[in-house]
Order: structure tokens, then C-alpha cells, then sequence
């Protein structure tokens, strides 16, 4: 049976051309996606994440944008806030990506998949694609809705300004119990703290 890492760089190796595709098109995503994945196995490591779990963490984190490459451009790039229509086109994301990896059919690729999925659930139920809420969505979904938020309010876009640490840490605390689980919110505080992914 091969390792997990070996799953990984399989997996990794599959998705590589899709992966430079993306960037070229939309080179904020792909690095935005490389820190969601430090900061999510940050977490993960604290939690004592391993195996399967470990496994699924560090693949989802790492393609939980992927299926980015199917959002037009026009969208994907659109230098302004998106119409109500371009948002229910672009949350499809996490649904496409979930495809893409899931038909790599690598082992432990349908847990990667799910996780990709379901990172834009809330813990209260008010998230997409599917409203799941507390344990319903899966441990690393919710892991990487952390590391997620947090990055995204870290860099300046069309329609946001870049916040400082304070400011992101502000607006996450406010939604601590309704998008994030309070368990792992804890969690994400201590890891961030220690992390380079740490803004100013």
C-alpha cells in the first residue's frame, strides 16, 4: 500500500498541469492556496491529526481552489464585486473542485474531494454548497474554512482592502460559534500566533 505521501505527490503530479493553469489565469489563487495549505497543517499537526485525516487535510488544503479553473474569466477576474449571479456561479468552485480531485480516483482522493467540497460550510449551518452544520461538515472542511478566511482577508483584492492581524482576528472572533466551531477557532488562534503566515 503506498504511503500517504506518496498518495500525495501522485495527486500532486495529476493536478500539476491544472494547478499552472489556474495560476497563470488567476495567480493570486494559487498562492493564496499555498498558505491556506501551511496554515491548515499548522492546525491539523496541533490537533494531532494523522493518517487518513492528516492525509485528507493536506491534500484538500492544498486543491481546495482548484476547481477555480471552471469559473469564466470574466468572473474569476472581475475587478469589481460580483452580481448576485456571479456569486451562485462562482460558490459552484468548491463543487467543481470536489469533481476534479475526486476523479483522480487516487486512494483517500474521495476524503480530499469531500473536504474541498463542504470548506465553505459554516458551523451554524448558513454556508454552501450543501448547509451543513457542526459535525455534519467534515473535521478538515472546517479546519480549512480557518485558514481560508483568515488569507483571504490578508491580501488586498478588487473589492477588499488587505486588513492587518488585529483587524482579521476582530472579524473571526465575531463569527466564532457561527462560521467556525469554537473548538477549532481556539485552535486556529494558538497556531497563527507562531506561524510566518502570521500578518503584520
Amino acid at each position: 500500500m503506498p504511503s500517504s505521501d506518496n498518495v500525495y505527490e501522485a495527486l500532486f503530479k495529476y493536478t500539476k498541469a491544472l494547478t499552472v493553469a489556474l495560476g497563470y489565469r488567476d495567480s493570486m489563487t494559487r498562492l493564496h492556496s499555498d498558505r491556506v495549505r501551511s496554515i491548515s497543517m499548522l492546525i491539523g499537526k496541533h490537533l494531532g491529526l494523522v493518517g487518513d485525516d492528516y492525509s485528507a487535510l493536506k491534500m484538500g488544503s492544498s486543491f481546495h481552489d482548484i476547481g477555480k479553473i471552471g469559473i469564466p474569466d470574466t468572473i474569476l477576474l472581475k475587478p469589481a464585486s460580483l452580481d448576485a449571479d456571479e456569486w451562485k456561479e462562482m460558490k459552484r468552485h468548491s463543487e467543481y473542485g470536489e469533481a476534479i480531485i475526486a476523479a483522480s480516483g487516487f486512494e483517500g482522493s474521495d476524503r480530499a474531494a469531500k473536504a474541498i467540497r463542504h470548506h465553505h460550510e459554516h458551523f451554524d449551518g448558513g454556508g454552501y454548497p450543501d448547509g451543513l452544520a457542526g459535525s455534519e461538515i467534515p473535521l478538515c472542511s472546517r479546519i480549512m474554512a480557518l485558514a481560508d478566511s483568515y488569507d483571504a482577508m490578508a491580501v488586498t483584492r478588487s473589492y477588499h482592502r488587505a486588513r492587518n492581524h488585529q483587524e482579521i482576528m476582530s472579524v473571526m472572533l465575531g463569527e466564532r460559534g457561527t462560521k467556525f466551531e469554537p473548538r477549532l477557532f481556539e485552535a486556529f488562534c494558538e497556531c497563527i500566533e507562531r506561524s510566518p503566515m502570521k500578518v503584520r
